[in-house]
């Protein structure tokens, strides 16, 4: 072929025209196919396919689905699907405590039209069926209910006999006074002076929290629990630690600033509390060094106060019917007692013990008996006592010595009023409490310990503190 001809072309204008050529198309006919060619009808092919759905398949399969298997409740006239729900009830924490219930709904719709088209005798009937404390918190629900009940159930409450039902209807006021205090005495509000600052004191320091026209009045004394001799607990700070925990830390004190550490007439103690269940925990562990081979009169010197005749060691209302003094005395007993090494008694005792290869040693560890050793527990109130005798080094003499230790473990309440029961009983001002009864399957001590530290108490056997059910008093003799 001739350089002229037109099928062969040099130069660099023929090396771009080659370089810039679309490449060949990778359809290639194969044997038994259609040889059409697609660009001479466009138009058929396009008109051929399917149309489009305007929704996706399983959507629409969805929206049939309710269309033929939705029904109406014939009460609420709601639809209701029956597989739709079965499938929310999967994806849904059943326990979720937290869930928007209809009460706790703040978008619910006002039911102050349903209140309204009940006429005021009605309410007033309602009302009747309530306690005084309960209608008249009905009355001040709303403007509705105090209009049509009026403040005749809060002038109720004034009556003398009502005192206890008004003590119940302001307590549930704690909410809305973070700043006051509820006065038990004066069964009214007052303005605390010490706010943030209260501190426990010992009982002949004057420690008032609100100025309260009362406070010196011996005829209405504030209610208070004896925790040692010198100390005791005012109601009013397991009020404010109760607070605190149900409505914030404006409202009160924390349950760890209550702890305290002191001591009086040779005796040691330390106060710890603790918050479980809505309820107040008190710990108090006491402890004092004590002598071996005590005589009984030594024993009553060494555990009880001159002043009041009462444990020096903290105790409950029902300390003196039972079997805590026998078993403090019993575990005073236990205290080895040191031997003479001076002539013909101190031969045969080292002759004894090298034949039975032991080592007298008066300050091993001392092993309680079958009475003394298990947990007591008041059946009356909730405390447990736990009696011990420890080897302890004595800081003055730079020695170690054997010492008893008494712990005591008690619920104070809910901290809403002094009637609760928990506080009553321990104040041996109720007599229908059963402390074998709430406490049946975890004592008060296992409770307070495993809250603190991962170890537990070692195994012990809880027993009744008074297993005969005597109720003599003072007029007994076991516990002197």
């Amino acid at each position: 072929m001739s350089a002229e001809s037109p099928g062969h072309q040099n130069g660099f204008k023929s090396f771009l025209s080659k370089a810039l050529r679309p490449k060949k198309s990778r359809q290639t006919l194969r044997k038994g196919r259609s040889t059409t060619d697609l660009r001479l009808s466009p138009r058929s092919s396009v008109e051929e396919a399917p149309p489009m759905p305007e929704l996706a398949p399983l959507h629409a399969h969805r929206l049939k689905y309710k269309e033929l298997h939705a029904q109406v409740d014939s009460q609420l006239g709601e639809r209701r699907d029956y597989t739709e729900i079965i499938h929310s009830i999967g994806t849904l924490d059943v326990n979720d405590t937290s869930a928007a219930t209809y009460e706790n709904n703040e978008n619910r719709p006002p039911g102050e039209g349903d209140i309204a088209s009940l006429s005021p005798k009605l309410w007033v009937h309602i009302a009747g069926y309530l306690n005084p404390a309960d209608a008249a918190s009905l009355a001040i629900a709303n403007t509705t209910l105090y209009q049509r009940l009026g403040p005749r159930y809060l002038m109720a409450l004034n009556h003398p006999d009502n005192e206890t039902h008004k003590t119940n209807f302001l307590s549930g006021l704690d909410i809305s006074f973070p700043h006051h205090l509820l006065c038990f005495p004066c069964i009214q509000y007052h303005r605390r002076t010490q706010e943030g600052k209260e501190r426990i004191r010992p009982s002949h320091v004057i420690n008032p929290l609100f100025n309260c026209p009362n406070a010196k009045n011996p005829l209405k004394p504030p209610p208070r629990h004896r925790i040692t001799h010198g100390r005791n607990i005012p109601f009013v700070f397991v009020q404010l630690v109760m607070r605190a925990h149900r409505f914030g830390p404006s409202y009160g004190l924390a349950a760890e600033a209550l702890g305290r550490r002191w001591q009086r007439d040779d005796w040691s103690h330390t106060s710890r509390f603790h918050i479980n269940a809505g309820r107040l925990l008190m710990r108090v562990t006491s402890q004092t060094f004590a002598e071996p081979g005590l005589a009984p009169s030594a024993q009553r010197m060494l555990l009880y106060s001159r002043e009041d005749y009462w444990p020096y060691f903290s105790a409950c209302a029902h300390w003196r019917d039972g079997e805590l003094m026998p078993s403090c005395k019993c575990a005073l007993e236990h205290i080895p007692r040191p031997r003479s090494t001076g002539g013909l008694q101190g031969i045969e005792h080292r002759v004894k013990d090298r034949i039975a290869g032991q080592v007298f040693d008066p300050n091993a560890l001392t092993t309680l008996c079958g009475f003394c050793r298990p947990m007591r527990r008041c059946p009356e109130c909730p405390t447990e006592y736990l009696i011990e005798v420890k080897l302890c080094e004595d800081h003055v003499d730079k020695r170690f010595k054997q010492a008893i230790v008494v712990t005591r473990w008690s619920d104070l309440g809910d901290g809403t009023t002094p009637g609760g029961i928990e506080w009553g009983a321990i104040n041996g001002k109720r007599d229908d409490y059963d402390s074998f009864v709430h406490y049946a399957k975890r004592g008060i001590a296992s409770i307070f310990e495993a809250a603190f530290t991962a170890d537990t108490l070692p195994g012990q056997r809880v027993v009744s503190l008074n297993p005969k059910n005597k109720k003599l008093g003072e007029k007994g003799d076991q516990w002197y």
